[in-house]
């Protein structure tokens, strides 16, 4: 198996053990973003839609550094401490996304990394 890392600075630089994506074949595993702004990272200021803007551009980032965009992503996971916020999500990626929309998982989860309200994480598919 051949695997290429993806890595970018127009995205958060990972704060753990991992990488922000990972290539096999034409398929992209894009890591969990959280809003974090890549320059500083520290959160990004503002509300549950800043934080979800800030996410979605993080994986356009990323997903522009293994040679595709966000169109490509064929699965996507959100991770929301409140799934009252979901129709913000719902609003906000219809601004990021085309149809048709990739497949996706909205979880509520209890807490996140950096005090964050949404994670998300994906996999996209490269034409080859």
């Amino acid at each position: 198996m051949s695997r290429e890392i993806i890595a970018t600075d127009q995205a958060p630089q990972a704060i753990g053990t991992y990488s922000q994506a990972v290539k096999v074949g034409n398929t992209v595993y894009l890591s969990g973003q959280i809003p974090l702004v890549p320059e500083t990272m520290e959160m990004v200021e503002g509300d549950i839609e800043a934080q979800i803007r800030r996410v979605f551009d993080n994986l356009a980032a990323v997903a522009r550094a293994a040679g595709g965009s966000l169109n490509d992503v064929v699965k996507l996971n959100i991770f929301l401490t409140n799934l009252g916020h979901f129709a913000k999500v719902n609003e906000v990626m219809a601004e990021y996304f085309q149809q048709p929309y990739p497949a996706r998982a909205a979880i509520g989860v209890a807490a996140l990394p950096r005090d964050a309200g949404v994670e998300m994480d994906a996999i996209m598919e490269l034409v080859g």
